[in-house]
């Protein structure tokens, strides 16, 4: 049963908690700083301020929305995983037609502002990305097959390009490279965890790759992407994105989670699949940092 919500400062205050953690505020960040990103990368001279504002806002509005679909579709299986079952709907902090009216509501707005002062390519890109994320992957795809992360990770790979157009109109090769990136970043960074929650996946009947086709495959697989990965941050600085600077670190970064994932393969530890996921978010954090500070300063 849900909680009842009274009006003394404190209890608001709580309660805004609780809708600020259904959006997954540090995962809506990340996502934030690739759209700014694509913002800086589509523009020769100083960013259009109207633009990038509400194209940050509306972009944002929307990913938390998505997530706080996620949190509404997957309550049951959250409620059974150690890693979510204190997650605001499984402990009963707030009730479903309230989390559906919040994610709603900021879809809407997300979509409206992007519509009215981005442009429309902007809010229909950013509103199919929401749809993949929040129906398509959690929806089907993570109960139906243990490659649902490769398939939706389009989904979650998009804000560089949502960046760019929100700023341009347009969709140039330039964008989906950056999309690219994020997409074969993301089976690596998602199985490591996989790993790590194993049982918990297991428990819940979700068919992780660790869960369906064993720890060490997925070792091997996390091993192979990295090493794509690296191939692939290299592409801007080749096609002209970027300079020395990138490359020099994107190549740093990107053998470090080489390194991460082959010790993982080959000389692990009860924490190495964890420590393997918290890099890969410093690896991608970092990679967008570099190409921003190239861009700028040299």
């Amino acid at each position: 049963m849900s909680k009842t919500i009274s009006y003394t400062s404190g209890q608001e205050k709580s309660i805004w908690r609780v809708y600020l953690t259904l959006t997954k505020p540090k995962v809506v960040a990340l996502m934030l700083l690739t759209a700014l990103v694509g913002m800086c990368l589509a523009v020769p001279s100083a960013l259009p301020m109207k633009e990038t504002l509400l194209g940050l806002l509306g972009i944002g509005l929307m990913a938390g929305s998505a997530a706080a679909f996620n949190h509404l579709i997957d309550r049951r299986i959250d409620a059974v995983m150690a890693r979510t079952y204190k997650r605001p709907l499984p402990s009963g902090e707030i009730n479903v037609l309230n989390v559906f009216a919040f994610a709603s509501a900021i879809g809407v707005v997300g979509f409206a502002v992007l519509y009215a002062w981005a442009n429309p390519l902007t809010a229909w890109l950013t509103f199919a990305s929401l749809l993949g994320y929040a129906v398509i992957y959690t929806m089907y795809l993570k109960r139906a097959t243990p490659q649902n992360i490769v398939i939706a990770g389009i989904a979650g790979a998009m804000p560089p390009l949502l960046g760019w157009t929100a700023v341009s109109g347009e969709l140039h090769a330039n964008a989906w490279l950056l999309v690219m990136i994020i997409f074969i970043w993301t089976p690596p960074h998602f199985w490591a965890l996989a790993i790590h929650r194993k049982e918990d996946y297991a428990k819940a009947n979700i068919p992780m790759l660790p869960v369906t086709h064993g720890v060490e495959y997925t070792k091997t697989s996390i091993l192979l992407y990295t090493v794509l990965l690296t191939l692939v941050c290299l592409m801007p600085a080749l096609v002209g994105m970027s300079g020395a600077l990138y490359w020099v670190g994107a190549t740093c970064l990107s053998l470090g989670f080489v390194g991460y994932a082959w010790k993982l393969k080959y000389h692990p530890d009860e924490r190495t699949a964890i420590e393997t996921f918290k890099f890969s978010i410093y690896h991608l954090m970092l990679l967008f940092v570099l190409l921003l500070i190239d861009h700028y300063l040299i």
